[in-house]
């Protein structure tokens, strides 16, 4: 235990203890959590750039597309409803009593997927305004419908 002397000049001898065992009981709590969250912070890592879109380097090899690339599937989530665009066709499914049309959503992903059933991969892009909550809706949508290669747009839905 830590002793301070008070000084002896005012008459009375002031005698402090200081227990330090819980501030030494903290700091090593609070390093044990630091290296833990350490090692979950380099887990949790994701590398951008490794996509078929994103930024390319030397040492990487060219990503082969996924079947039927030139064929553009990209669903919009916007405040209004969900765009859907099918290479040059634009399909609009406005929300219907306040709710996002899933079930029409759903219904064209799978006619896409009749007419290109090779196609996996698809953009998807939502409003900056629109809950996280929507974006994995539609995710679930297009993963439901067989397009396993999701790739998410920076930016705003146009």
């Amino acid at each position: 235990m830590a002793h301070i002397d008070g000084g002896g000049s005012s008459g009375r001898e002031r005698n402090i203890e200081l227990n330090l065992v819980p501030v030494i009981d903290l700091m090593s709590v609070l390093i044990t959590f630091l290296l833990i969250t350490a090692v979950w912070t380099q887990v949790s890592m994701i590398q951008i750039g490794s996509s078929l879109y994103g930024k390319k380097s030397d040492t990487q090899p060219n990503p082969t597309p996924p079947p039927m690339a030139d064929v553009v599937l990209k669903v919009d989530v916007k405040e209004i409803g969900y765009v859907l665009t099918v290479g040059k066709q634009v399909i609009s499914l406005p929300m219907q009593n306040g709710q996002f049309d899933d079930a029409g959503l759903i219904a064209q992903l799978q006619r896409v997927k009749q007419l290109y059933p090779e196609k996996v991969d698809a953009v998807l892009s939502v409003a900056d305004a629109m809950p996280y909550e929507q974006l994995i809706k539609a995710m679930d949508n297009l993963l439901g419908s067989g397009f396993s290669a999701i790739s998410v747009a920076t930016g705003a839905a146009n």
